[in-house]
């Protein structure tokens, strides 16, 4: 029930496309400037670093996305007067353990392939590891890169799935909007640029994914976990120039990028592999309700709770 903790709030469906729209329009306007532009996002990220240095780039590139974090939870706390607890899950508190276990599970396979790629594919990198430069990119990227993904996770797979969820009285027209909006948010990356649209299998089929992990297991705490690792991990571990994240990292991926078998793996493969791994740990069942069926009333709703209140 987790799209049903919207109920919990000062309901007015307008409320769920101001911020929406807003960062909707930024990024049109963002995308509009990208392919108009005479440089290339590759070369404006060039010459970005070379006036600022890559810790000043990355602070500039993630900050907003940090500051939109608590914009989501401030309007959702101030304007729908709902609790930030209700946003996130739709158990009685928000669970840790959860996030912990979806960061360390996907940061250690992150590490673990990574780490394959660099022993089979040793000319493909060169050691890049600074321990001034990569005390202080550590530094930045923990406190700014969570904020980052908490603000894509809270705005698209809980503030807009809560919404469209409520409005559509179905689970699947929410599944399917915010996943292909996740995706097309990435589209003016300088990775596009490089590779081709092909890319945004890989970007839509993420949001697809983690769509799924939240209306499977009824929160956000999975969903927060995987993406702080997945971007945090890939920040401290592997640059290169291509990249939206161009980091003193561990090591620089120096080969000639291609769009490849790669970028379908992980959709098609591997997290087919990770949503089998927390269904049987957390015991998820009815998939096609869970995922394609109806959402209650908002009468429904309160009935329910209340009766499993009287019950309590």
């Amino acid at each position: 029930m987790y799209i049903e903790q919207g109920y919990k709030g000062n309901i007015g469906i307008w409320k769920y496309f101001v911020i929406p729209l807003a960062f909707i329009g930024f990024m049109v306007l963002n995308y509009i400037a990208t392919v108009n532009s005479p440089i290339s996002v590759e070369d404006t990220m060039a010459q970005l670093i070379d006036q600022l240095g890559s810790n000043i780039v990355l602070i500039i590139l993630l900050a907003p996305l940090a500051v939109g974090l608590f914009v989501v939870l401030g309007w959702t706390w101030l304007v729908h007067q709902q609790s930030i607890t209700s946003l996130t899950t739709s158990r009685k508190k928000i669970d840790w353990k959860r996030i912990v276990f979806a960061f360390t599970l996907w940061g250690g396979v992150t590490i673990l392939l990574t780490g394959l790629d660099i022993y089979l594919s040793p000319d493909d990198y060169v050691l890049n590891f600074d321990l001034n430069k990569f005390l202080a990119l550590a530094v930045i990227a923990i406190i700014l890169i969570p904020l980052q993904t908490s603000f894509e996770e809270y705005l698209f797979r809980g503030h807009m799935m809560q919404g469209l969820g409520i409005l559509a009285k179905n689970r699947w027209v929410p599944l399917v909007i915010t996943s292909v909006l996740f995706g097309v948010m990435h589209i003016a990356n300088p990775e596009v640029e490089k590779l081709g649209y092909g890319i945004m299998v890989y970007y839509i089929g993420t949001g697809f994914f983690l769509g799924i992990l939240t209306l499977m297991d009824e929160g956000l705490e999975l969903a927060l976990g995987f993406h702080a690792a997945n971007n945090l991990i890939t920040a401290l571990l592997v640059t290169a120039e291509w990249t939206a994240f161009q980091t003193n990292s561990v090591y620089k991926d120096i080969s000639e990028p291609v769009l490849g078998w790669d970028v379908l793996i992980p959709v098609f493969v591997i997290f087919p592999i990770l949503l089998f791994l927390f269904s049987k740990k957390y015991k998820w069942n009815n998939w096609k309700d869970r995922l394609f069926g109806t959402v209650m009333t908002k009468e429904e709703f309160v009935a329910l709770t209340e009766s499993e209140s009287n019950v309590a």
